[in-house]
C-alpha cells in the first residue's frame, strides 16, 4: 500500500494544533506516475489554497460557537425551533464529529442516500437538506471553507406511490366555516384565503398597506418577533378582490361581544386605524394577536363542528392557491400571488390537478376533431347535393 505523510489542522478543545497523518493512496501495485498524479490531485486543496485552515473546524463546535448565537437569532422564532430540532435529531447524529473539511458533497450525498429505507417523509429529507446547507452556506460566508458542499446534493426521489394531496377547503366548506367564526376572526380567516397571506404576514397587516385593489406585504410577526416576509418574492404587493378590502374596511366600524361570566363586555374590532396600526388587533388591548390562540379558539372548534378536521393555517393558504388552479390559472400566475421563491414549490400544489387538467385537454381535443369532422362531412354532403 503507497501512503503519503501530510501535516492536517485540527482543533482540539477550542486550541489549533497540527498533526501528522498517513493517508493510505493507492496499491502498491500502481505505477509510480499514477501514484504521483494521485497524491498531487490529493494535495491540490491544499496548495492551491482550497481547504483554509478553519475547516478543521469540529462540526459540532461550529454550530454551538458560531452558528447558533450569531446566525439562528436573525431568524423568526418558529424557524429557530424547528431548525434546533433538525439539527438535534438529524444532523449531530451524523455528522457532531466531522471536521468542516470533511463533508464533501460525495460524503452528504452518501447520507441522504442512505435515507432510501428510512421511515423519513420527503419534506423531512427537504427540511434536513435546507438546514444543513444553511449551516454549510454560513461557513462560507465567515471564510472556513471555499464552496457549499451541499449544493451538489440530489434528494432520493419518493417511493411512496401517488403524491398525498395537499388538503385544502372547498368554497362550499369556506362559506359555512366563516359564518361560524366570531368576528374579528371570521375576517382574519377570510382574507387568509382570499390572498393566500401566510398567518404571520396577517398579523403583522398594517393599514398603510392596504390599498384599493391590492395589499403590500412588506412585514411578518410570528410570536413576539417582528421581521421581514419569509424571502425577496414575499415582499411583495398582490392584488385582491374587491371583496377582500371591502371586508377590512368594516373592521373599523365593528363591535365585538365578549363574554366575562353572565357580563358581556364591547370592544372596537379597531382601536386605531392609523396608516402604522395594525389591521387584526388583539380584542381586548390591540396587541398583536398570537397565531396558536386563534387557531385553537376559535377556527378549530368551528372547523370540527362542520366536520373538517384537517384546517390551519397552512391549509387556508393551499386553498386559496387550490382555487386559483381549479379556475384555471396558469402555473406562472399562481406562483406570484402565492409569492413562492420556487416554481416548483407552486408545481408541488398544482400537480394534484394535473389529471384533471389533462382530462379538460382531451375534452377540448375530441370536442375539435369531431368539429371539424362535422364541418368535413357537411361540406362533402353540400358538394354531393350539388354534382346531383
Amino acid at each position: 500500500m503507497v501512503t503519503l505523510l501530510v501535516w492536517k489542522d485540527h482543533f482540539i478543545a477550542g486550541k489549533h494544533k497540527r498533526k501528522r497523518e498517513r493517508i493510505k493512496l493507492a496499491p502498491a501495485s500502481m505505477r509510480e506516475r499514477e501514484v504521483l498524479k494521485v497524491a498531487a490531485e490529493y494535495l491540490r486543496p491544499l496548495n492551491q489554497g482550497l481547504e483554509s485552515i478553519g475547516s478543521a473546524t469540529n462540526f459540532q463546535s461550529y454550530v454551538e460557537s458560531t452558528y447558533k448565537p450569531v446566525v439562528m437569532p436573525l431568524m423568526a422564532s418558529s424557524t429557530r425551533e424547528r431548525y434546533e430540532g433538525v439539527i438535534r435529531n438529524y444532523l449531530y447524529p451524523a455528522f457532531a464529529n466531522s471536521c468542516l473539511r470533511d463533508l464533501t458533497t460525495l460524503e452528504i450525498q452518501r447520507y441522504f442516500s442512505g435515507t432510501t429505507l428510512s421511515t423519513l417523509g420527503q419534506e423531512s429529507k427537504d427540511k434536513i437538506r435546507d438546514v444543513l446547507s444553511s449551516i454549510l452556506r454560513s461557513t462560507v460566508g465567515y471564510g472556513l471553507l471555499v464552496k457549499n458542499p451541499v449544493e451538489g446534493v440530489r434528494l432520493p426521489t419518493s417511493k411512496r406511490g401517488k403524491r398525498k394531496a395537499k388538503p385544502h377547503i372547498t368554497p362550499e366548506q369556506f362559506e359555512q366555516l366563516v359564518n361560524e367564526i366570531p368576528e374579528p376572526y371570521s375576517t382574519m380567516v377570510f382574507v387568509a384565503v382570499y390572498t393566500g397571506l401566510r398567518v404571520s404576514e396577517l398579523i403583522g397587516l398594517r393599514w398603510e398597506d392596504v390599498h384599493a385593489d391590492s395589499i403590500t406585504i412588506d412585514e411578518r410577526y410570528c410570536r413576539g418577533d417582528w421581521g421581514e416576509p419569509k424571502s425577496d418574492c414575499s415582499n411583495a404587493t398582490i392584488g385582491v378582490d374587491g371583496s377582500v378590502i371591502e371586508r377590512i374596511e368594516g373592521l373599523k366600524s365593528l363591535t365585538v361581544i365578549v363574554r366575562a361570566g353572565r357580563a358581556k363586555r364591547r370592544y372596537k374590532a379597531v382601536k386605531s386605524a392609523h396608516p402604522k396600526d395594525l389591521v387584526f388587533q388583539s380584542v381586548k388591548d390591540g396587541k398583536p394577536m398570537r397565531d396558536n390562540n386563534v387557531l385553537v379558539r376559535f377556527i378549530k372548534p368551528a372547523a370540527r363542528k362542520l366536520g373538517i378536521e384537517f384546517v390551519n393555517w397552512r391549509s387556508l393558504r393551499t386553498s386559496y392557491a387550490t382555487w386559483l388552479i381549479e379556475a384555471g390559472a396558469n402555473p406562472k400566475d399562481v406562483q406570484g400571488q402565492m409569492r413562492h421563491s420556487r416554481i416548483a414549490t407552486t408545481m408541488d400544489i398544482y400537480a394534484q390537478f394535473v389529471p384533471e387538467s389533462q382530462q379538460r385537454a382531451i375534452s377540448k381535443m375530441s370536442a375539435m376533431v369531431q368539429q371539424r369532422l362535422a364541418a368535413k362531412h357537411t361540406a362533402e354532403a353540400l358538394a354531393s347535393q350539388t354534382i346531383q
